[in-house]
């Protein structure tokens, strides 16, 4: 009985652990898109400008003129690497939520097996 229930604490305790490791994923993903939306709305500044128009960069407390080309450029890439990041988050949280499941079942076996064997000599 007392292996039962170490067995049941460290069943606990990973779940636990996967539910931490599940929420720290989850604020990844809210940050990654929440930089994508910022980013999506730099785009869409930049689809509205002139094409002489000036490009500034902010660079530490200094504002540099910026090539449009390579501004452009900048942000595209900055969205492509968010997007893969999204991708490469959401499969982390799609595995940690699986793999929590299967904790949570083992650990709700276990106590309908130990329910059961206090049950029984009680009979």
């Amino acid at each position: 009985m007392a292996e039962d229930q170490k067995k049941l604490q460290a069943l606990s305790d990973e779940y636990q652990k996967l539910q931490g490791d599940l929420q720290v994923n989850i604020d990844a993903r809210q940050k990654l898109e929440s930089q994508q939306q910022e980013n999506k709305g730099v785009q869409k500044e930049f689809a509205k400008l002139a094409d002489d128009a000036n490009i500034y960069k902010l660079v530490g407390p200094v504002l540099l003129k910026q090539d449009r080309t390579e501004a452009v450029l900048g942000v595209d890439g900055r969205l492509e690497f968010i997007e893969k990041e999204i991708k490469r988050v959401e499969k982390q949280i799609k595995d940690i939520q699986e793999e929590s499941e299967r904790k949570r079942m083992a650990v709700y076996q276990l106590q309908t097996q130990m329910q059961q064997q206090q049950a029984q000599p009680a009979s």
